[in-house]
Parts: structure tokens; sequence; C-alpha cells
């Protein structure tokens, strides 16, 4: 069957509310899609975590240098950094639904190839298209998210980001399992990779499949991101770059500036982790409570109070409390810029590809730009930069603001079961 053939679902000309939030494709249907979709974030995050806890292995398989393994490991980041501006296209052309489950699955079985690259060359060969493929079906997998909310008619994506998180640490504990037995990583990841292949196809199978209207006029190939995604993005830009710095940099702050012991260094950054999980699981109720923005405005506020309490260093106590609460504030911004995205113009896969871009650069900056300011002043001056854009997100936050968007009809269940219907309208609502 050809992408013309397959009966597919169109982004329609529905009415919203404030929100963004649209008709629903109704409920026992649309909850199966709700739980696709979650399980397809998980599934995503469970590659990472696979992939994170056997770099040793790879290190020493492939034979590089500590150094050269640090520029290795930003290859990924350049294969998501120049993909992902050609999600929107391919998500246009195939229709969401297709294109996730293609592009999920190069994402799944590229889980594999660092393990076979036998010198320097060949892994950052393996990492680009590692990273291309992880971008490219994030985007996708993130409109889908977006998409399925929308229907809701409540905040779904900052839980699902959250179970992208679970996802991360159910892969990260496999991976300490097998690396404590000592299993070759080309074994470990082959079997993960064949799992989370066919559980991602399977999840795959109950999401909403989504297609642009057939006189939409398709984005480029490769398409700049949008002047609303930039803004958008300059946002998350300041919410990942403390996110990134916090995750890469928490364990060396309290050893270096508090001479912590390595034990208690390290369990910061894995309570840091644990609490953006949490947070982000939790995080839909706050936001349907309080509304998007007022949420990433109080969140911005956390988290620049944690930055504050981590550049003030008193105690190793207080400084871990203050990473808690940076991981707190910022948690759910992400995931709220990739709706404000989607909801601010007609291609709202290409609006997140310009987003995961931006997000993606900032992620690459932040651990440089902190060892960086570090070597010429100190980690202290280096996480007052982060405080101050902690700060930074209390202003920023009305540009997430959702807009109205469109709705789409649903061919059923599944993105491509065969079913033709259409999405009935629901009432609007509006958040605070």
């Amino acid at each position: 069957m050809t992408a013309a053939d397959e009966p597919t679902e169109h982004r329609g000309t529905g009415g919203t509310g404030d929100t963004g939030h649209t008709g629903h494709a109704g409920g026992p249907q649309l909850g199966r899609a709700r739980i696709a979709v979650a399980a397809v974030f998980c599934a995503h995050g469970a590659v990472t975590g696979s992939f994170a806890t056997r770099i040793p292995w790879i290190q020493e398989h492939a034979g590089v240098s500590a150094g050269q393994l640090g520029f290795a490991l930003a290859f990924p980041a350049f294969g998501g950094l120049l993909a992902m501006p050609m999600a929107g296209a391919v998500s246009h052309r195939y229709g969401e639904g297709r294109a996730l489950r293609v592009l999920l699955v190069l994402w799944t079985l590229a889980l594999v190839l660092p393990g076979y690259a036998p010198n320097f060359v060949a892994l950052c060969g393996a990492l680009f298209f590692y990273g291309a493929a992880a971008g490219m079906s994030a985007v996708v997998m993130n409109a889908l998210g977006v998409e399925t909310e929308a229907r809701l008619g409540r905040s779904i994506m900052s839980g699902l980001h959250g179970m992208w998180s679970v996802g991360v640490l159910v892969g990260s504990v496999g991976g300490t399992v097998a690396a404590h037995f000592g299993t070759d990583a080309r074994v470990h990841h082959g079997l993960a990779s064949a799992g989370l292949t066919v559980c991602g196809l399977l999840a795959c199978r109950g999401a909403l499949g989504i297609r642009s209207q057939p006189d939409t006029e398709p984005p480029p190939r490769f398409a700049a991101p949008p002047k609303t995604a930039v803004l958008i993005g300059a946002v998350a830009f300041c919410s990942v770059f403390a996110e990134g710095a916090s995750l890469d940099w928490s364990a060396v702050y309290l050893r270096d500036v508090l001479g912590t012991s390595p034990g208690l260094a390290a369990a910061t950054t894995t309570a840091f982790v644990l609490t953006m999980a949490l947070a982000r699981l939790a995080g839909d109720k706050v936001i349907d409570r309080f509304g998007a923005v007022r949420t990433v405005r109080g969140g911005g506020v956390l988290a620049g109070l944690g930055g504050l309490l981590v550049i003030s260093a008193p105690s190793a106590a207080v400084t871990m409390a203050g990473f808690g609460l940076l991981g707190l504030g910022v948690a759910v911004v992400v995931p709220v810029a990739y709706v404000a995205a989607a909801r601010s113009g007609p291609a709202p896969s290409q609006a997140i590809a310009g987003v995961a871009t931006i997000t993606y650069a900032s992620g690459l900056i932040a651990p440089s730009a902190i060892g960086g300011i570090a070597d010429l002043t100190s980690l202290t001056v280096s996480f007052g930069l982060v405080t101050a854009l902690a700060f930074g997100l209390t202003l920023g936050a009305g540009i997430l603001r959702p807009g109205k968007r469109a709705s789409a009809t649903t061919d059923g269940p599944a993105a491509g079961d065969g079913r033709d219907a259409v999405a009935p309208a629901a009432p609007e609502r509006r958040k605070p």
C-alpha cells in the first residue's frame, strides 16, 4: 500500500479555546492513543538509558581515549541538529503515524551501531546516525503527543516527558545489570534493540495517525525554524541549559566546591534526575490547574531560588536542595514549549523541529560553557549564569501561552488501521 492509498486523518478547521484544545476522537479510542504515545516515549527513553550505561565498554572496544570519546559523544547532537529540520517534511509526506513507525524503528535499531564501531572514525559515524534517528523520531512523537493532548482537552505532555524519563531509568537499570555481569554490549544492545523495536511497533499501532490536509503546502525538505519557534525555543533554551549544566556538573560542584565524598556527589545527580522525572509525571495536573504560563513562571522562580542556594553553597545539604529545586523548576518547560510551538502555526512538526533543534543546541553548549567559564573564573560563577537563565523563565513564560490551532480528523485508534472517522467537536475550555 502506498502513502496515497493509506487511509489517514487530516487536520481540520475545528474551533478552539484559549488552550488550543479541540475535539476528541472518542473516549476509549483516545484513551488507547494516550497509552500508546506514552509507551512510545518510554521506549524512546529506554534506548538512551541502555546506551549511556555501556559507554565505558564502547570506549574500550573502540580503543579511544577520553578526549576522543568526549569529541565522539558530540556527534549525536550534530546528527540531531542536522536531521530534525527535515522531520516536518517527512511527516507531511508520509503522515505522522507512518513516519513515527519508521523513525522509531530506526532509533531502536541504531542502538546496536556504537557497540560495533572498531575505531574512532566509525564510532563518530555510528553516533551521528544514532543522534539523527533520535532527533527525528523525537520530533514526530512530540507532534503526536501534542495532537493527542488537544483531543483530550487537558495537559498530558509533561507526563509523556516523565514517561521518557522513566524509560531512561528502565534502560539504565538493564544496562547496569548487563555491565555487572560483564555482558558484551553488542549482545546486550542487540537484545534490547529487538525488544524495544517490537514494543515500539506495538505502541505505534494505537497512536493517532495525523496527516496534513491534501491542499496544504508541504514544508521544505530542510526547514529553518519559524520565527515563532525561535522565540519559544529561546525560553526552552534557558531551561535545557540549566538542566544540562546541573546534570553534568552537579556532582563535580559538590566534590570540588564543597569537598564532599564521591558517593554523596553522585547521589546529587541521581536526586536531580528523579526530581525532574517526578515533577514531569505530576506536572500535567499543575498545568491544568494554573495554566502553562503561570506554571512556567512559578517554575522559573523555584529554579532561580534553587540556583541561589547552589551558588551560596553554605552546606552540602542546602546545595543538594538547590539542585533539587532547579530540577523541579525546569521540569515542565520543554513539554510546554513543544505544545506552544505546535499551536503557533499551521505546521506543527516543523515548529516542534525548530524548538527541538534549539534545545539540542542548548544541551550541546551548556556543559562546555559551564566548564569554560569555570576555567576562567569558578564553578560558582558558572552557576550564577545558570541562576540568571532560570530567573529568565519568569520573564519569557508569556511566550509559551498556547495559541489556537486547528484540530484533525481521525482514522481510528491506530495510525493507518484502515477506518475513516471524523473527530467530533468538544466544548471549549479555558485555563486561568
